[in-house]
């Protein structure tokens, strides 16, 4: 993955050629079956095309599709949750569309915009509905993200800013799940869950532990929840989608 989420144009070569060294005299010479592939084509994601919060450099955005898929690599964009409506976390900018249409699969960032049960239900209806036809009728594969929970208080706390714990509480799983629930009855066969390993804005599904050390930076307890309770979640959210038992 490629994250150009604070990209600036002059890095457009730099990236190409780093790309035709590693892909064609590099480590990434010939096939081989770890890489991500999708569709037989090996797959690039693009992460961070079209937020509002740094420069839009869409014609840099575009070169960079236009050169990975002329290099034969399937494209996947990270894009921010409100892309197709252009507003909220998007540039208000219709040429964005352009460039998605580009893609292979779009996968919008949906952590911290919504965070209860009730409102990630709502979503089915007012987001993930919509997004989903948008992306069939171009022959897209849509890739919804879900999240077990967010904080970024030690984050923030490090750089001098305040920010709640535990902004968005977890609830044993039950925000998570209810975020696939809802991708599933829009109609996603696939969902992208965020993130592994990610401890800075809280989002870890990775072992954890009920007795944290105890520091500068606090660090959230669930009472009762296994230490690899978000990984067996993360199974039965993938037995959701294949429509095998869940239980």
């Amino acid at each position: 993955m490629y994250d150009f989420s604070g990209m600036k144009p002059e890095r457009m070569r730099e990236i190409e050629d780093d790309w035709r060294t590693l892909h064609r005299d590099g480590p990434m010479k010939g096939e081989d079956p770890f890489y991500q592939a999708f569709r037989g084509k090996p797959l690039v994601s693009l992460w961070g095309l079209g937020f509002n919060d740094r420069p839009a450099a869409l014609a840099e955005w575009e070169r960079l599709i236009r050169f990975f898929r002329g290099e034969g690599c399937a494209v996947m964009l990270g894009v921010p949750c409100y892309w197709r409506t252009l507003d909220r976390d998007t540039i208000a900018d219709p040429k964005l569309h352009e460039l998605i249409a580009l893609a292979d699969i779009v996968s919008p960032w949906a952590v911290g915009r919504f965070g209860t049960p009730e409102q990630a239900a709502e979503q089915e209806e007012s987001v993930l509905k919509p997004d989903i036809a948008w992306c069939r009728d171009r022959k897209i594969t849509y890739l919804p993200v879900v999240f077990p929970g967010f904080s970024w208080h030690n984050l923030q706390k490090s750089r001098g800013r305040d920010a709640p714990f535990d902004q968005i509480p977890r609830r044993g799983g039950e925000f998570l799940w209810s975020q696939a629930v809802a991708a599933k009855q829009a109609g996603a066969d696939a969902v992208y869950v965020a993130m592994f390993d990610e401890m800075d804005e809280g989002t870890a599904i990775f072992k954890t532990t009920q007795d944290p050390p105890v520091g500068a930076s606090p660090f959230l307890r669930e009472p009762g929840v296994s230490p690899d309770h978000y990984l067996r979640l993360t199974g039965r959210i993938g037995r959701l989608l294949r429509d095998e038992p869940v239980d």
